[in-house]
């Protein structure tokens, strides 16, 4: 569906994307992860042509979008995103934002326009805030809101531009499982995320962008359970630690806050560190060894509790 070749695109002299080289087929949903600065969204924004490449070719159905005289905005028709900043109209109501481009882009009758995007905020879970403004939702609903808007396009393929990057951490669960839904109908979906754990569940593939190239790519075991080059490597152990610890240390300032640990709370605790005990993190493998002691017996003793809050102080 998607082939693209040698694409290219530089910003004030400096190389974004140097030689970016991948294919995407009809219905997968391919993660795109990396560090910051490493063209991740330029590379979906050049495909949509919001950035014109400087080299390179981009095929969609066999159609090169990047050469001269393209219909940008049939090409753009057939490619919803969603920002990161949701980009909803400030002046027009949930409902309105959702029929706007159906009715002016691709003149579908009002009440027609009306009726879908009804039926969207109701599979995103947003139809009884159809009347209400973008000011008055939280940045999970905008977001829900952005990608019902994106699909009464009918898109062929969705791009998703670090959808979650701008949402407290509460609300985050609430658009990812909006996405895991789509990716159950086989759409075909780019996801540029920091979410590793979205990326291992929902992901056919998952390219790990470094230095302006597809730097590795695989099946999210591939590159997160077995990765075979050394920048993925230090990446995956690296952000995965970090959001093992930045969630530690939430369990530990609330559910941890009383000095104990129930049952539900170590089986919690133990399904949030066990996947990064490969890293060899010292902390971390004590913690997933004094749950897995804890939860063998299923009584939490008071020495227990207090072990685990004693790990959990230092990390």
């Amino acid at each position: 569906m998607i082939a693209v070749s040698h694409l290219r695109k530089s910003f004030g002299g400096v190389a974004v994307l140097k030689d970016v080289n991948v294919e995407i087929a009809k219905g997968e949903v391919v993660s795109v992860v990396g560090p910051s600065g490493t063209g991740k969204s330029t590379f979906l924004r050049c495909l949509n042509r919001l950035e014109t490449p400087d080299g390179g070719s981009i095929l969609v159905d066999g159609v090169d979008v990047t050469a001269p005289g393209t219909d940008l905005a049939t090409v753009r028709r057939k490619m919803g995103m969603v920002f990161q900043n949701f980009n909803l109209f400030g002046n027009r109501d949930v409902l309105g934002n959702v029929t706007a481009a159906q009715c002016d882009v691709l003149g579908v009758p009002r009440d027609a326009a009306r009726r879908k995007a009804m039926d969207l905020l109701e599979r995103v879970g947003l139809a009884d805030r159809a009347e209400a403004l973008p000011d008055e939702l939280s940045g999970g609903q905008k977001q829900r809101v952005a990608i019902a808007r994106a699909l009464a396009m009918d898109p062929e393929i969705l791009l998703f531009d670090e959808p979650t990057s701008a949402l407290d951490p509460t609300m985050v669960g609430e658009v990812l499982a909006v996405i895991k839904d789509l990716a159950k109908s086989r759409m075909t979906m780019l996801v540029v995320t920091h979410e590793m754990g979205f990326a291992r569940d929902v992901s056919t593939r998952v390219l790990y962008m470094d230095d302006g190239v597809v730097y590795e790519e695989g099946t999210p075991d591939e590159i997160f359970n077995r990765p075979q080059k050394p920048k993925t490597v230090e990446f995956v152990g690296r952000i995965c630690l970090k959001q093992a610890r930045d969630m530690l240390r939430l369990l530990r300032e609330g559910i941890l806050s009383d000095g104990r640990v129930d049952e539900i709370e170590a089986q919690m605790l133990l399904r949030l560190a066990e996947p990064f005990e490969r890293f060899g993190d010292a902390k971390m493998n004590l913690i997933v060894s004094a749950l897995r002691q804890m939860l063998s017996d299923g009584v939490i003793s008071e020495t227990e509790s207090q072990q685990i809050s004693a790990i959990l102080g230092g990390v």
